[in-house]
């Protein structure tokens, strides 16, 4: 009963404040010219550029003359106290600023990159991060961020894989809900949170080929399904803000795209926030050719529905042209401009515009102790194992002088932002102080010798290529040595937005060393730093241990070392496929059944190929632990349910190792006689389930009407009747299966 109580206060109080917010704001617009009000649309660029470059003139005179409503990309704290001050006490109206920034996986503190958050399908981890990283930049003078990124992609060649969750859109949905919650708190109002700001809407994650602000095109029945339901539980999770993307989608830059924008989002899910561009993407509406001019690209995108622009100074230099001959009304600008208003009054810039500027709290919430534990599990939770030949791991305690070799590009690697990514902007672009990175040699080394070993580093192989003299010097490191610990991988500036490639196999002739360091006839295991999946096939099949780290972030070799050493075991599991080569590519599992599927390797007539099999390296859920875990058939009560009941179907997992595990138990079904070809397996449920050794755990899953429900050719959402596949296992590919049948 006080719970119910409580609720209902707290619910009150929203709407008495929501109330006299919303007569605040009322007030302010009929104060406000027409040049004041498209200030509060322009967002201008800091002391970062993320994007083409665009001309800003002295920022302290666009705030004066209220040309400004909000900034992004700025990082001097006493340099944003300045231009609060300038804004709250030097305009006519004394609006306060927002502050907008990149915080990608960690501010000051770095955290593994959200691929590799995605691998840990924790999301009380991700939450976990998300909130720290909204403390510190908060502390930093930072009241929004342009995060989380939702969305899904079936492309490693795409840069900013790294930035999302994956392919699947039922674990998508679940990491977006997290990271708003992580992001904003209990209130904006709270000064240790910041407004999310859901990106990008919609599509980013299809381009073409790959290629960063590229086409899309699909069917709505695609977008439905796969690309929109992240950013609906976004919405749903009360994100205060939404993000265009670049691309266009059926021919419709993002910005301008009416029907994602007020049908979609503001209409069917009756989002209410505010919705900003991406970098000049309103000015790009030109480039695209889907806009004539400044006046023509703020008409198409202000009647979208879209509010603030981004860097590119359109709506300044367009918006007053468009109202003045019609294109637009004063009634849009004012909605656009209410939105704005809304979410600093909803932050409590009104209220206080220095409440994120203070002092005191950016000395003590920055950088603190706990914030690196969080990232040392956040490490150990991520890393995935793909190979483990002959128990190889973990590396076991020794009292004869063994000797360990940890060697290659990124083994002790002090540039380029390696172990990070090009998106750790509150470190600066590309200088930042390396001593913060606790490399894997620095983390391993020390571990290793506490166990007995005698341990020697050799950081081969400048910027991540391996040429002659790297293969000589791998060579003569290895001699004489037990085991080797090959750190491979990707460059941490490679990994983000403009980092596309076109070839995903390991780079910089890396398998080479590989190759080198094998003919030792000693186990090796290869330690993959990536953003993206890489092909390694002669690894997968000679390398004795693999595992992809990712891109980990500060805590890098201490959480590596927790791993390897057997300190912690392995639970990471792939939120993505890796494919066997490019060509397969885009390659992932809940993929549509063809009329001729291959079923084995070399069948003609069938939809394959001649020269490589069309199934994965590594399938998506996939992942290895030092403890295996069997899993029971599955049981039923009712193999026939009715169209509007839950199935309910049991297992019971059972650790049959020599050390405790989170085992990562996945549900899958698969629709055998829709309306229209459904995929093979669709991603429905997961539990977390941890498993001392000996234990046995019986587990249920409920699969609702809802969960079995899709978007057919009309473009209803429907549930029929029919036969289905349940799959349970610990990967998309290890399963066990049974039928079950829904009736009218």
């Amino acid at each position: 009963m006080r719970l119910i109580f409580y609720f209902s206060f707290v619910f009150l109080l929203q709407n008495i404040s929501f109330a006299q917010n919303n007569a605040k704001i009322e007030a302010l617009l009929a104060k406000m010219t027409l040049d004041e009000k498209i200030g509060q649309l322009n967002q201008v660029p800091g002391d970062i550029s993320t994007g083409t470059d665009v001309k800003v003139d002295n920022i302290l005179v666009q705030i004066r003359e209220g040309k400004i409503g909000s900034l992004l990309s700025h990082t001097n704290f006493d340099n944003k106290i300045i231009m609060q001050q300038v804004a709250v006490k030097e305009t006519r109206l004394g609006i306060p600023l927002i502050f907008g920034f990149d915080v990608i996986h960690g501010y000051k503190t770095i955290f593994p990159i959200p691929l590799a958050q995605a691998a840990s399908w924790n999301l009380k981890l991700i939450e976990n991060i998300e909130q720290v990283s909204a403390m510190e930049a908060a502390a930093d003078g930072q009241n929004w961020t342009f995060s989380p990124m939702v969305d899904v992609t079936r492309d490693p060649r795409w840069g900013r894989a790294m930035e999302g969750a994956g392919e699947d859109p039922y674990l998508g949905s679940l990491i977006a809900a997290a990271r708003v919650r992580g992001t904003q708190g209990r209130s904006l109002s709270d000064p240790t949170t910041l407004a999310a700001c859901v990106k990008h809407y919609a599509g980013y994650g299809f381009i073409e080929a790959g290629r960063d602000y590229n086409t899309v095109d699909m069917s709505e029945q695609r977008l439905r399904e796969i690309v929109l339901p992240p950013f609906k539980a976004a919405a749903k999770a009360d994100a205060a803000t939404f993000m265009n993307a670049f691309n266009t989608l059926n021919g419709t830059p993002a910005s301008m795209n009416k029907h994602l924008i007020t049908d979609i989002l503001r209409g069917e899910w009756n989002w209410k926030g505010m919705i900003v561009s991406d970098w000049n993407s309103f000015g790009e509406t030109i480039v695209h050719g889907a806009a004539a001019d400044d006046e023509d690209a703020s008409a198409k995108c202000l009647n979208a529905g879209s509010d603030m622009d981004m860097a590119g100074g359109t709506f300044q230099r367009g918006l007053k042209k468009a109202l003045e001959n019609g294109k637009v009304t004063q009634a849009q600008i004012d909605e656009a401009v209410r939105r704005v208003l809304r979410l600093k009054f909803e932050l409590g810039l009104f209220d206080d515009p220095y409440k994120y500027l203070n002092k005191e709290r950016h000395k003590t919430n920055i950088e603190k102790k706990e914030y690196r534990t969080l990232a040392r599990t956040a490490v150990a939770e991520s890393m995935v194992l793909l190979k483990n030949n002959n128990d190889v791991l973990p590396i076991k305690p020794t009292t004869t002088k063994k000797k360990i070799l940890i060697v290659g590009p990124y083994a002790d690697s002090r540039g380029n932002k390696d172990y990070m990514s090009f998106w750790t902007l509150g470190l600066g672009m590309r200088d930042y102080d390396s001593t913060k990175v606790v490399t894997p040699a620095q983390g391993l080394k020390p571990a290793l010798e506490a166990m007995g070993y005698e341990v020697k580093v050799a950081q081969l192989g400048k910027n991540g290529t391996y040429d002659v003299f790297a293969q000589k010097d791998a060579y003569e490191a290895s001699a004489g040595v037990d085991l080797i610990i090959a750190c491979v991988g990707e460059q941490g500036m490679n990994c983000g937005e403009s980092r596309s490639v076109a070839d995903i196999h390991l780079p910089g002739n890396q398998e080479e060393m590989l190759k080198t360091l094998k003919t030792r006839n000693v186990p090796v295991v290869m330690v993959l730093f990536n953003s993206r999946p890489l092909v390694f096939n002669w690894a997968s099949e000679n390398i004795d241990a693999i595992v992809v780290a990712w891109q980990p972030g500060f805590e890098t070799g201490n959480g590596l070392a927790d791993l390897l050493t057997g300190k912690t075991n392995f639970t990471g599991r792939l939120p993505i496929t890796f494919p066997r080569n490019l060509g397969q590519v885009p390659l992932y599992y809940n993929h549509l059944s063809t009329g001729r599927p291959q079923t084995k390797f070399g069948t003609l007539w069938t939809s394959g190929y001649l020269d490589s099999e069309t199934t994965p390296a590594y399938p998506f859920g996939f992942g290895l632990s030092y403890s295996p875990v069997d899993y029971s058939e599955i049981r039923a009560e009712r193999s026939t349910i009715g169209n509007d009941e839950t199935f309910v179907a049991n297992i019971t997992v059972t650790n049959n190792g020599k050390m405790a595990v989170d085992e990562i138990v996945q549900c899958y079904i698969r629709d055998l006689s829709a309306d229209i070809a459904r995929p093979v397996k669709e991603l429905k449920s997961f539990l977390r389930v941890h498993l001392e050794p000996g234990d046995s755990k019986p587990l249920q899953f409920n699969i609702s009407p809802e969960d079995r429900s899709y978007w057919n050719q009309d473009l209803k959402f429907k549930c029929d009747p029919g036969q289905m596949t349940l799959f349970i296992g610990s990967s998309s590919e290890k399963v066990k299966k049974m039928e079950f049948n829904v009736v009218k």
